[in-house]
């Protein structure tokens, strides 16, 4: 396997800047209201943004200096006069509008006229959030802190929310947290490239922090040798407890599952080819989210099982 190594500074900076953001991806992007001292509002996108604590709340994003000219944001000079922003959420039916919005327009030239968004009242800042997003963070601005002043220099906004909104047919049943089916979530990416979270895209990994997995130098030997079974496999197979392994007899009893007995009978003049389908049947049985059938499974593929 080879790759290319590279040396930050070896590279034109607008080269190794689309490195950064092609690896780095896909990003979250802050939608960021903000208004000046004379209260020009202003409305960009910024897709060096996350989310840092739950408590205090808070956000950093980083208007960048320009990697063109090392000019700066007209976003970041008026958090350094009006101490407060929004930082709105997009979902996929405004991701144009949200785009056109980071054109370079003059200072004093309200973006959510030029990209045809709605302005609503915040609670407990001056700017305004935007009515289209369905989440909307109101934040106050604790800190500016430069990271290098040429080309591509960071400058990271740290915010804290006082007031968050969020449209309630996002929410979940219960109303409890964000439904990411019904989000819409955008991400960015390179480029002219974005991403969209939609329901095909979307898969759960179990956390390994609600168990203490035993993890996958103790499994056994033909499980973790196997040229079938993938790195993900794996590493949901030893995301399990040892407590909750199947037991010697459960692992028997399984020997009348249809399937299992199918290939048993099969292949039961060649043990070796019968380990072999054992083990593809287990990583079948696993990829359908069946934890405990699929260690049954791949337990009966042991050299010594048969």
């Amino acid at each position: 396997m080879s790759f290319r190594t590279i040396t930050p500074g070896t590279l034109p900076g607008p080269e190794w800047h689309q490195f950064l953001l092609g690896a780095v991806a896909p990003r979250p992007i802050a939608f960021v209201s903000t208004i000046s001292a004379d209260g020009e509002v202003n409305l960009s996108p910024f897709s060096f943004f996350n989310v840092f604590s739950s408590n205090p709340s808070t956000l950093i994003f980083s208007p960048a200096n320009r990697v063109r000219d090392n000019t700066q944001k007209h976003t970041l000079f008026n958090v350094r006069e009006v101490a407060e922003c929004v930082v709105n959420i997009c979902d996929y039916a405004v991701v144009e509008q949200m785009s056109l919005a980071s054109t370079e327009y003059e200072r004093g030239v309200n973006e959510f006229v030029k990209a045809g968004l709605t302005e609503l009242p915040s609670d407990k800042v001056r700017p305004p959030r935007v009515a289209e997003c369905p989440v909307s963070l109101e934040c106050v601005v604790e800190q500016i802190i430069a990271i290098g002043d040429s080309n591509g220099g960071g400058n990271l906004v740290i915010c804290r929310v006082v007031q968050a909104h969020f449209r309630q047919d996002i929410l979940l049943a219960d109303g409890a947290g964000i439904d990411p089916h019904k989000f819409d979530a955008v991400a960015r990416l390179a480029g002219d490239w974005y991403s969209r979270v939609v329901p095909e895209s979307l898969f759960i990994v179990p956390k390994p922090n609600r168990n203490k997995g035993i993890g996958i130098d103790q499994l056994p030997e033909h499980i973790r040798t196997s040229d079938l079974l993938t790195g993900n496999n794996l590493g949901r197979l030893a995301n399990i407890e040892q407590q909750a392994l199947p037991t010697p007899e459960q692992v028997q009893a399984f020997r009348q599952d249809p399937l299992v007995s199918y290939t048993l009978s099969k292949h039961a003049a060649d043990p070796a080819a019968q380990r072999h389908e054992l083990v593809v049947l287990g990583k079948k049985i696993l990829e359908e989210g069946r934890l405990l059938d699929a260690w049954k499974t791949l337990l009966l593929a042991t050299p010594s099982a048969g």
